[in-house]
């Protein structure tokens, strides 16, 4: 312990001296969570809207207000002929564009349907999607309201029994906010970067200013040398969780609804292997250039193939697997179903089991490879 706690002291005192290492690990996650949550986990809302309403009804009127009335469209313009509304499209001025025909008013007051013709950008699918169930909800709930109405005409004060009462619940996430799914998911992402790149460099920055001779002819061990240098950045990297995590709740309002202790304690395994990780990319690469290069080689497709962006579900079967060789793909889920739904170990005990065995493999290859390296 009294060596380890020596190789400790020193990469403490290396980070210490350093400013922009400090500034990275303490500053860079808040930042990144900051400038990232912003960014990427807002909801769809204020849809550009263009209109071309021959009607110019109070039918149409009301049909046009119950767009406004949602917060998902945005109503940014008239138009006189349908070409000068694919312009607005075109151009990115709108994303929606609403047709209204002349006989709109007149055929519902005669108990007649009306089409209604909406144009969609599907160049975003996000965006799109949202548009388009927006849209055929408002219609939906037009056409119950009118029918309503017509049988009332009639004499059936009775009222619309529809044929069928679906009652839908949502769990967890009632409002479905993305923000309260996409922060947790940012926090695993920037924290594994963080730790990676970190780690990256702990070892061939020795070689680099020749100060690796010096631990070689030292007592220490290759096991000692590994925890020495990968406690300092686990320490500060668990003192990052609880800052990011302060920030999610007061800023995004995104709180933990689950055991903090347990995310704590599986975050901690989660950063020792991905600190493992940094550390074996650290020990095979011969200069910092090849380790950064090495390093974003590693992120990137951790990233995408951990279901971070895009549902794993929704991956080809290739990709799906693959995406159980990384650390962050167990984690997402972890801090997403402790964050968002607050359930404890019993639910994800087949996350966190991967997670333990991969930390401690990466941690065992890490020591060997070194160790080998030494000889």
């Amino acid at each position: 312990m009294r060596r380890m706690w020596t190789i400790m002291r020193k990469e403490f005192i290396h980070i210490w001296r350093d400013p922009r290492t400090l500034i990275i690990i303490l500053i860079m996650p808040v930042t990144l969570l900051l400038l990232l949550g912003y960014a990427i986990a807002v909801d769809i809302k204020d849809i550009p809207t263009v209109v071309y309403d021959q009607s110019l009804s109070a039918a149409s009127r009301r049909f046009l207000d119950r767009f406004w009335q949602t917060g998902d469209f945005k109503f940014v313009g008239h138009v006189n002929n349908p070409d000068e509304m694919l312009q607005w499209i075109d151009r990115g001025d709108a994303r929606v564009g609403i047709i209204i025909p002349p006989d709109f008013g007149t055929r519902l007051a005669g108990n007649r349907s009306a089409a209604v013709q909406v144009f969609i950008d599907g160049s975003d699918p996000t965006v799109a999607q949202t548009a388009l169930l927006v849209a055929q909800s408002i219609g939906q709930a037009a056409s119950v309201e009118i029918i309503s109405q017509q049988l009332g005409a009639l004499g059936m004060t009775g009222g619309l029994a529809l044929p069928i009462d679906l009652r839908a619940r949502l769990l967890y996430n009632p409002d479905m906010k993305r923000i309260n799914f996409m922060v947790p998911g940012l926090l695993a992402a920037i924290l594994q970067m963080q730790t990676l790149f970190l780690t990256a460099f702990a070892i061939v920055r020795e070689r680099e200013q020749g100060t690796m001779e010096q631990l070689i002819v030292t007592p220490i061990k290759a096991w000692e040398l590994m925890l020495g240098k990968i406690l300092p950045f686990l320490i500060l990297a668990i003192l990052n969780v609880g800052i990011t995590l302060v920030v999610a709740s007061f800023w995004f309002r995104v709180e933990v609804k689950g055991s903090a202790v347990l995310l704590f304690v599986l975050a901690l395994i989660f950063l020792l292997g991905s600190l493992g990780l940094g550390i074996l990319i650290s020990t095979v690469s011969r200069t910092q250039m090849q380790a950064m290069q090495l390093a974003a080689f590693v992120i990137l497709p951790m990233l995408i193939l951990s279901g971070f962006l895009v549902p794993r579900e929704n991956m080809p079967w290739l990709a799906n697997y693959t995406g159980y060789l990384f650390p962050i793909t167990y984690f997402l889920v972890i801090i997403r179903t402790i964050i968002v739904k607050g359930v404890g170990i019993v639910a994800l005990w087949n996350q966190a089991i991967p997670l333990a065995v991969f930390s401690l493999t990466v941690f065992v290859v890490s020591a060997l490879a070194f160790r080998k390296w030494l000889g």
